[in-house]
């Protein structure tokens, strides 16, 4: 599901997500559903995330980390 998003889809996915999840009308089993699905989109995001940083760092002699 999330992974055949971009990471801005999967931004905005969360938000609707969210936005669900705060209405004082949600029943109980929706709101566990919601938030699985929720948490999923922030693991996704949070590994799209991470490799990037990954991609545009890079050690340099001092063992210290430097952006390209």
């Amino acid at each position: 599901m999330a992974k055949d998003l971009t990471l801005e889809q999967t931004f905005e996915k969360l938000e609707q997500t969210i936005s669900k999840l705060e209405q004082e009308d949600i029943p109980l089993e929706e709101s566990f559903q919601l938030y699985k699905e929720g948490m999923k989109l922030v693991q996704s995001c949070n590994n799209r995330i991470d490799k990037v940083e990954r991609a545009v760092l890079k050690v340099n002699e001092n063992g210290e980390f430097d952006a390209f």
